[in-house]
């Protein structure tokens, strides 16, 4: 439903030529039904009436019978639908080389709709937004306001509240209670030079509480855009806006209150009672609610009659509370916290709801908004908007600066304490409903809205880009200090973390372990991290199992995985020490997870599972229930690679690791591995690695070293390096007979994988290759346009890794650490 908002009305003194032209895009219809026809009222000039004919057929017979399309209403539809979307989305792909998160360039492309912009010519707006149909538009827009924050809802977790800690409380305090005071200071001051509805002490409470408050439906995407979600910064920011949250619902139903004694004091009294009303309707829908989780308790997906009923029901709720005059968004917004997050129903929710609400309805949200902002009438009646503007800026301000000084106050680093208080300033959805709902209670007059959309504008158009510039959440991942195998000393243990995406490769990781040779002398210390993709919630979750025993039902799949690893932690238990956590969060921030466990724990390898096509195409169930997509693995796997703090090592699973067909005639040791020593800081991390398997009575290895003819493309520092490595192996194993070395000298790449297929004769288990440091391009020319997996496992690991390279030998890809001066002089 859309209401037609009150007029402006410009003070005596004002010139009524400005006030004409201030309040052209103010004339709204005030419809009535009769006869098929909506008479329009404009107040400027009493008395004069527009009729139009609104009753028409929705569609037209055809263009060859000499009929417009767009005077049917269903065609016009259908191209304002196309208009607005493709506008926004023109908008935001011209944006994003500025750093400019999506809800910038939305309000911006549903500026450029209205009529600041295109809406300027009179043709446009007659052909496309004609009077009788924008209210299609506007009315399509507050349905997606309405489904914005039933879906945040959803996603929320109120109990975060009871896990806050004091220093998320008194920051959140501290970036309320400030700038409060002083726009209310402010407001109070100037309060003799605002318009007459400004004034009111409900005005002047509603802008103090707007900017102060953090809402927490527009801080998650916008978190979620800047992958800080899994951050310290993102995490804080969170748990921070939904301390806010909860204060900013009591403050809106203080605002609703206090605006309604204004008429009569017995408005309020009503008020209350729909309040309880509402409550009581929500608590129980709640018990509906968690009947429907209970009965979906053993992986039955929720039917599809209830996941209907539920998105229906966001619509009734926002008439509810309409009727009862509760605003039309907190119907939805409340009937979303009520609903459990996360699987099943949650995330079941979020899932059918999201996409139709922030790819199609949203932009006629931002459209809506656009059609009531009208720049040019700012200049107009700029004496009265300059107390609003000195409240809101200094508010801002004064934000920015508690927040910090609070941070400050427990010792957050002054980058980290300026990026959360820029974080906290961040504006979005739930202020632009908030002055629509406010133009419906005559705060705000469309002059006094049209500056408060672009004060929110501009303060997160500002904000972002500067989070960006103050704060990388991957800084203190790249490290100085070496972890890696070949500079872990001899005796000492060797930290593992032990990364899993689904059930089906446990069993070759730990196969791996074992074969890699823990001892009492070469202890592992193994931290095993679960990862599940978080969906139907806003905020992560951390699970450690060692303190904590009950886990959600909804993440209780973990709970396999990490009994196997405690029955082999148990198994191995003089030489095995197993630390086991889960982590459910955003799949692109996945990484951040794996990298802050590894520097956390120390670890010097982090171990990666490979999931190839095959695996996925078959069906390989995910920890949350649902097959891994491919490019979602691979994309965790890269970004892992250019942030470890240590050796990252990608284990390509082919089952076949404990062959029983191989035989004994080799060494008389049942596991033959092979290592592909192409030069390097990879190639010889991996002959490290394979150097500590040989501790393993089980385990042959041979090592074949590729050369370059007559030392073509060679580097003269690596080659050097390589040459103590393979020295010290050859030394240290002259006398081994498990140990096989070969030289093998190539022109080009086309030799190199000639020479690999040599002697690939089905004897390996696995093969032991560096990824790509350090390599000399000679050895691999030729052969990066055929290498469909580069980013992971390089061009030989994906050669060997292939289905089609044959052989059922899995494959160890190693990646040693990078360092920070690495980085900085621009290598890999």
């Amino acid at each position: 439903m859309v209401r037609e908002f009150p007029l402006y009305h410009p003070q005596p003194d004002v010139a009524a030529a400005a006030y004409g032209a201030a309040l052209h895009l103010a004339n709204v219809s005030v419809k009535a039904q009769g006869d098929g026809f909506v008479e329009g009222f404009n107040p400027i000039l009493p008395g004069n009436f527009i009729c139009q004919k609104t009753r028409q057929p929705s569609h037209p017979f055809g263009i060859f019978y000499g009929d417009n399309p767009l005077s049917y209403s269903f065609p016009l539809m259908l191209l304002e639908i196309s208009f607005v979307v493709i506008a926004t989305r023109l908008v935001r792909f011209v944006l994003k080389p500025f750093r400019q998160p999506r809800i910038v360039a939305e309000i911006l492309g549903g500026i450029i709709v209205g009529p600041s912009v295109l809406g300027r010519s009179k043709k446009f707006t007659s052909f496309l937004f004609p009077q009788n149909a924008d209210f299609m538009v506007k009315n399509i827009g507050i349905m997606g306001f309405m489904y914005f924050l039933f879906v945040s809802g959803v996603k929320m977790d109120l109990t975060l509240i009871t896990k806050t800690g004091k220093k998320h409380i008194w920051i959140s305090v501290a970036s309320m209670l400030f700038p409060m005071g002083f726009i209310l200071a402010i407001g109070f001051l100037l309060r003799n030079s605002m318009d007459k509805d400004m004034a009111n002490v409900s005005s002047i409470g509603a802008v103090a509480s707007s900017v102060s408050i953090t809402a927490f439906p527009v801080l998650y995407p916008l978190l979620k855009e800047l992958n800080l979600l899994s951050s310290e910064v993102g995490r804080m920011a969170l748990a921070t806006s939904v301390v806010s949250d909860a204060i900013g619902i009591n403050a809106l139903v203080a605002f609703e209150a206090s605006k309604q004694t204004e008429a009569q004091s017995k408005d309020a009294g009503w008020y209350v009672l729909s309040m309880v009303f509402v409550l009581a309707l929500l608590v129980a829908i709640r018990k509906v609610m968690q009947w429907l989780v209970y009965k979906a308790r053993d992986g039955k997906p929720v039917d599809q009659a209830y996941i209907v009923f539920i998105i229906l029901g966001a619509l009734s709720m926002g008439f509810v509370t309409d009727m009862f005059g509760l605003a039309i968004g907190n119907g939805p917004m409340w009937l979303g916290l009520v609903i459990p997050d996360g699987p099943p129903l949650g995330s079941t929710l979020v899932e059918r709801t999201e996409t139709i609400a922030t790819e199609i309805l949203m932009p006629f949200s931002f459209a809506f908004i656009g059609m009531y902002t009208d720049v040019s009438s700012v200049a107009f009646v700029w004496p009265t908007l300059k107390p609003l503007v000195a409240m809101v800026i200094t508010g801002y301000v004064t934000k920015i600066i508690s927040t910090c000084l609070a941070c400050l106050y427990f010792k957050i680093p002054m980058r980290d304490s300026l990026a959360l208080s820029l974080t906290l300033s961040l504006r979005g959805q739930v202020e632009l409903l908030l002055f629509i709902h406010w133009m419906d209670k005559q705060i705000l007059h469309p002059s006094y809205f049209t500056m408060m959309v672009l004060l929110t504008t501009m303060i997160t158009a500002i904000c972002t880009p500067l989070i960006s510039l103050l704060y990388d959440p991957t800084k203190p991942y790249m490290l100085s200090k070496r972890r890696t195998i070949q500079h872990t000393a001899p005796g000492t243990d060797l930290r593992i973390l032990l990364v899993i995406q689904d059930q089906e490769s446990v069993s070759g990781l730990v196969n791996l372990l074992e074969a890699s040779n823990p001892t009492s002398a070469t202890p592992f210390s193994i931290t095993a991290l679960c990862l599940i993709e978080l969906v139907g919630r806003a905020n992560p979750v951390f699970i450690d199992h060692q303190k904590q025993s009950q886990v959600p039902a909804q993440y209780g799949a973990c709970l396999t995985i990490h009994n196997a690893l405690g029955f082999y932690q148990e198994t191995r238990s003089e030489c095995v020490k197993l630390q086991s956590y889960t982590a459910v969060t955003p799949r692109r921030t996945m990484y951040q997870d794996i990298c802050e466990q590894a520097l956390l724990h120390k670890s010097t390898l982090i171990l990666l599972p490979f999931a190839d096509d095959v695996a996925v195409d078959g069906g390989a169930a995910a920890v949350a229930g649902g097959s891994d997509r491919r490019s979602g693995v691979r994309s965790v796997n890269s970004l892992v690679l250019s942030h470890a703090p240590c050796t990252v090592g990608i284990f390509v699973d082919k089952g076949y690791l404990r062959n029983p067909l191989v035989t004994a005639s080799f060494g008389h040791a049942p596991h033959h591995f092979a290592v592909l020593f192409l030069g390097g800081a990879d190639a010889r991390e991996a002959l490290a690695y394979a150097d500590r398997m040989l501790g393993n009575p089980e385990v042959s290895l041979t090592v074949v070293r590729f050369l370059s003819f007559n030392g073509e493309g060679d580097s003269e520092m690596e080659k050097k390096l390589d040459d103590g490595v393979v020295t010290w192996f050859w030394v240290k194993n002259e006398a081994n007979e498990r140990v096989i070395y070969r030289e093998v000298v190539v022109r080009n790449g086309a030799e190199t994988v000639a020479a690999i297929q040599a002697i690939n004769d089905n004897s390996f288990d696995l093969w032991i290759v560096g990824r790509e440091q350090g390599i000399n391009p000679v050895l691999l020319e030729g052969l990066s346009d055929w290498t469909e997996n580069l980013h992971e496992l390089g061009i030989i690991g994906d050669y060997v890794g292939a289905t089609d390279f044959g052989g059922s030998a899995s494959v160890l890809v190693i990646q040693q650490q990078i360092l920070r001066e690495q980085v900085t002089n621009g290598r890999p």
